[in-house]
């Protein structure tokens, strides 16, 4: 009996150890079911806190843009390194930042800031000479980038393409996105990416996550940030002044028209109107060339600075440096209403303004340490105070530069501040006066 009694003791302990190892089992499986669940539901949350920083940004962008026009301003430098608006906001149950890599000029590291696409150079307009001097780019893979866009197409690149697996065809155009350049003959990962696995300059985030500020390790060094890190496809402003009034155009208006530009007279204009009868226009800078009109000697040098004629123009011209300077952003030769691939003088680094022509990096440097000393350029003109800035380099930069951005690359973080989950969202949008357009978006999971 005693025995029997046993027995049954065991089958029930064997019994109560079964289900107890089965109800473990359940309950940690429950427990990483909640666990999976509520770092899901982290990173919808922070998806959506990264997106919060997009629209603070775009918004704060768009009443820049429009405070800029009021006051006639091309660039104001704000938003670029505003860390009260863009580090660590706090939003419901985490926060989120807008931040970048400083380039070297700026010390480097994280700044919390937008950066501008039109600090870069456009690939899909710079010429051979300007893509020959991006750092590290040789002869044969600049031909090939030309070859891709449809100029100097041959037949042995054509044939290149169709031997890969798979095979395709170059697209004969322009690049739709710069990871697009990938796809070009001599254009490997490496030189492509450097170290910038993510296109945004900034490596992994080294803090713990929870309760936290981000501690990135380092931001990519200039050197290693791959050609991506100085190109676009995106830069494109608006053929108007700073104040978004339609620019004249030198080469077509009337007399009327032209004079209605501040600083030009109506024998200025007159004189204008004359000189190009027998002289086409090229550029802006080329007002330095115009002269008194035989039929009113009455038109002589503007006073401010006639005695200070730049790069051997007579003492007899009509226009001079400063008042060129003082109208450059209100005239123009074309009649085109956007302008793709400028370069931003007020924003470019010293490895995108030594890839202008006749621009070395001494003097792409004089130009960043001038902007730094006396403020933001106005316009283009006003290159000519840099030492060294002949009046025939300016004619060569003129029209590929500008004062002012439009296209911004916004790279924001939302951080859920009880797990440290985050999600980074990047995008390049336009915006000025007729609002905001999206160009691209793309989402990275830490």
């Amino acid at each position: 009996m005693i025995q029997k009694h046993a027995s049954i003791l065991v089958g029930l302990l064997w019994s109560l150890a079964l289900l107890s190892m089965i109800v473990v089992g359940v309950l940690h499986t429950a427990r990483m079911d909640l666990i999976t669940g509520k770092n899901f539901g982290d990173k919808i949350q922070a998806r959506y806190l990264a997106l919060a920083g997009i629209e603070k940004a775009e918004a704060l962008l768009y009443r820049n843009a429009r405070e800029r026009s009021h006051s006639g301003k091309n660039h104001t430098g704000e938003l670029y390194n505003d860390p009260q608006d863009f580090q660590g906001v706090t939003f419901g149950r985490g926060s989120y930042s807008v931040l970048r890599r400083g380039n070297d000029e700026e010390g480097g590291g994280v700044i919390y800031g937008v950066s501008d696409e039109e600090s870069r150079l456009n690939i899909n307009t710079a010429n051979r000479d300007e893509i020959m001097k991006v750092p590290g780019l040789e002869n044969d893979v600049a031909e090939a980038i030309l070859s891709w866009r449809g100029q100097g197409t041959n037949v042995a690149e054509t044939d290149y393409y169709a031997s890969l697996r798979p095979p395709y065809l170059p697209r004969g155009g322009p690049f739709e996105t710069i990871r697009e350049l990938l796809m070009v003959r001599g254009v490997t990962p490496d030189l492509f990416f450097g170290r910038d696995v993510h296109l945004n300059g900034m490596l992994d985030d080294q803090s713990d996550g929870a309760n936290g500020q981000p501690q990135f390790q380092d931001t990519v060094a200039a050197q290693d940030l791959g050609w991506a890190g100085i190109m676009t496809v995106d830069s494109s402003v608006k053929n108007v002044g700073a104040s978004g009034d339609a620019r004249v155009n030198i080469q077509t208006a009337d007399e009327n028209s032209l004079a209605s530009v501040r600083g030009i007279t109506r024998d200025i204009a007159h004189a204008i109107v004359s000189y190009r009868q027998k002289n086409n226009f090229q550029d802006i800078v080329d007002l330095l060339d115009v002269t008194p009109p035989q039929d009113n000697s009455n038109v002589g040098p503007t006073p401010d600075d006639s005695n200070s004629q730049p790069d051997g123009a007579s003492l007899g011209n009509v226009i001079s440096a400063s008042l060129l300077m003082k109208i450059a952003d209100d005239v123009t030769v074309t009649d085109d209403r956007q302008l793709s691939g400028l370069v931003n003088i007020n924003t470019a680094s010293l490895d995108v303004l030594a890839c202008l022509p006749g621009i070395d990096r001494n003097l792409a440097q004089k130009i960043i340490s001038h902007r730094d000393s006396s403020g933001y350029y106005a316009n283009p003109a006003e290159l000519l105070e840099i030492a060294g800035m002949s009046r025939r380099m300016l004619k060569q930069i003129s029209p590929l530069v500008t004062a002012r951005s439009e296209t911004f690359r916004i790279l924001a973080e939302g951080r859920v501040k009880s797990t440290g989950v985050s999600q980074r969202i990047q995008v390049i949008v336009r915006i000025n006066l007729d609002g905001v357009k999206m160009l691209s978006y793309r989402e990275d999971d830490l």
